[in-house]
């Protein structure tokens, strides 16, 4: 008998398949086919339980317990007819890859792009998205980052409630569909990674507690149900579920990586981590590919991008609430609930592209308590910086983007930063052309679970003061109606009627990837300085004295006829050359006045410029 690619699961044998499944607490255990024909699966110990049924590729099964309830295989490759119906045979070396010479993704020199599949083209399919991907590697797109995929219930949703964590969603194309998109990326350039849920299931169609009540427990509080037991009794089989959906990922549907949803929601106690155990079996099923493992994090503990040897997790980069939260208080001004903490303000924006993290360990009012951990040692690619994410965006009352928040100038400015920036840089989807789709929080449910979602998610919302107001409340879509779901769609068009921002993005990722002092990501050194109210320096170092300046001035035309600033000094035998500048006309800017590098500088209102050295002729 062949060895099995995952502990539990269907996994074909010629014209018929080897079924195995853990139901510890089941006395009996039967696999169901299309024509309800029983097979009794064989008990191993431990609590699990398997044969081998004459069913083939393609073949519809469930798993009946104790000669009583049939359920979905926990472990299913697919659910043609959702999270509820039977499971489907499927051959995972069936697809016919052309990757063999894909390299993967390091840590450095990524560029990344989240997309939900269902709503970044008007058809909502990994086939459409697919035909895109050779755009996206254009604008200077090294990764997507695509929103869960699991099987979840309803006609649309975000894809964190999903409940077969096997079965990429049928609502998006068949499991080769999703083979082809990474593919067809692999082909253009681009790595895919995917974000990934191990810190609880949906409310709907989860039924792992039926086979095992041993996946969850309820010795630690979870936000979103019951937590996963990860150290607790019987963990083992638990463990190694999950750890096998991760490298299930990276081995069957050549995954770059992944992202872990919300981690400060995975409770593990053991001597290692199960994060760490997935990182380690991720790079192992992985081979001679890089792999790119991210974290999302709230209380930023840095650990989990430290090295095993010195007590972390080995994954490569953390999500950076801090960088979001802060330059947009420094876009709209609005400090309330989350934002309360912030300022805005260009030290703040320094230290972000300097530390990362703001907060590591300083009390944070929000929370009443000391928010982060020291950070000090990470370099700046271990940083994931954005503007815009699902969540930040649809936080909101009507989930408008950025760019309708602030000002055009602000919001050039700020995305020059985010992109010259030596953090990792992140784009949503829309992000660089201005969509006018809002991106809003919305699932289908049956009706009585729709209603709790409804107003659990207005109850959210609640934090805001200003959303909480009835008048702004009764305005926050529904999210269980198909046209919130709808209104979310992108609009690829805009990329020609937005040009003006497209070219903005375009232009600064090719400055990023070509200019080898942007490209370097501060290996060579990185400082800032405030300049005024709402003006600020970076200076990145270069090899030889090949410096880079990147002055961003939020405020309006600030003279500085006096300049007792280091930074702003240029190297020896050299002097400045404005090379570029977000108030171009290119990009909807109505132009700078010419500048003059030895005389007294005036920076522009609301406007990024980049300064490179020249030999300094006389």
């Amino acid at each position: 008998m062949p060895m099995r690619r995952m502990p539990i699961g269907a996994e074909p044998r010629g014209d018929s398949t080897e079924f195995r499944v853990w139901a510890p607490r089941s006395r009996t255990v039967d696999v169901i086919d299309a024509h309800d024909r029983p097979t009794a699966l064989k008990p191993e110990g431990d609590g699990y339980f398997s044969a081998t049924a004459p069913i083939g590729v393609g073949g519809r099964y469930r798993y009946r317990l104790d000669a009583a309830t049939v359920y979905p295989d926990p472990a299913s490759r697919r659910q043609p007819e959702g999270p509820h119906g039977p499971s489907e045979v499927v051959d995972p070396d069936a697809f016919r890859w052309s990757d063999g010479s894909w390299p993967g993704l390091s840590r450095t020199g990524q560029v990344i792009y989240e997309m939900h599949v269902g709503t970044f083209t008007r058809e909502g399919t990994w086939e459409a998205a697919s035909r895109e991907l050779p755009e996206l590697a254009r604008l200077g797109v090294t990764v997507v980052e695509m929103m869960p995929v699991a099987e979840f219930p309803g006609r649309f949703g975000w894809g964190y409630d999903g409940v077969a964590l096997f079965a990429p969603t049928r609502l998006y194309g068949a499991p080769d569909d999703l083979r082809r998109f990474v593919d067809r990326a692999h082909a253009a350039g681009v790595g895919v990674i995917l974000d990934v849920v191990y810190n609880h299931l949906g409310p709907d169609g989860n039924f792992l507690g039926a086979f095992a009540p041993e996946y969850f427990t309820d010795r630690y509080p979870n936000e979103w149900g019951d937590a996963i037991n990860y150290d607790g009794p019987d963990a083992g089989p638990v463990r190694e579920f999950f750890t096998a959906n991760a490298v299930y990922w990276i081995d069957e549907f050549h995954m770059d990586g992944l992202r872990f949803d919300a981690t400060q929601q995975i409770f593990d106690a053991s001597p290692r981590h199960v994060l760490a155990e997935m990182a380690h079996r991720a790079r192992a099923a992985a081979g001679r590919r890089g792999v790119l493992l991210v974290a999302e994090n709230e209380p930023q503990h840095a650990r989990l991008v430290r090295p095993p040897e010195r007590g972390g997790y080995g994954l490569d980069a953390l999500w950076n609430d801090d960088f979001h939260h802060t330059a947009r208080v420094a876009l709209t001004g609005r400090t309330e609930a989350y934002y309360t903490d912030y300022g805005g303000r260009p030290q703040e924006l320094v230290s972000a592209a300097r530390r990362g993290f703001l907060y590591q360990g300083q009390h944070y009012a929000w929370q009443r308590k000391r928010r982060g951990a020291p950070a000090w040692d990470l370099t700046p690619e271990a940083f994931v910086a954005y503007l815009q994410n699902h969540d930040q965006v649809a936080n909101s009352a009507r989930g408008q983007r950025m760019h309708a928040l602030s000002s055009p100038g602000r919001w050039r400015a700020m995305t020059a930063l985010l992109l010259l920036g030596p953090a990792t840089p992140m784009l949503f989807q829309g992000q660089e052309f201005a969509a006018s789709s809002p991106f809003v929080y919305f699932a289908d449910h049956r009706p009585e679970l729709a209603a709790l979602v409804r107003k659990g998610r207005g109850e959210f919302l609640g934090q805001f003061p200003s959303i909480a107001a009835p008048d702004v409340s009764a305005c926050v879509p529904d999210p269980g109606e198909p046209a919130t779901f709808e209104g979310c769609k992108l609009d690829l068009a805009e990329r020609v009627r937005h040009g003006e921002t497209y070219a903005l993005h375009r232009d600064l990722l090719t400055l990023r990837r070509d200019d080898p002092v942007f490209r370097a990501q501060g290996a060579h050194g990185i400082d800032g300085a405030v300049l005024g109210a709402e003006a600020f320096v970076l200076r990145f170092f270069g090899e030889d004295g090949d410096d880079r300046l990147l002055v961003v001035n939020l405020g309006g035309d600030l003279p500085l006829p006096v300049m007792p600033e280091p930074l702003l000094a240029p190297p020896e035998d050299a002097r400045w050359t404005l090379a570029w500048a977000t108030d171009d006309p290119r990009y909807g800017g109505c132009g700078a006045a010419p500048f003059d590098p030895d005389g007294p500088w005036r920076l522009p209102a609301q406007c990024a410029l980049v300064f490179r050295p020249s030999p300094r002729t006389a």
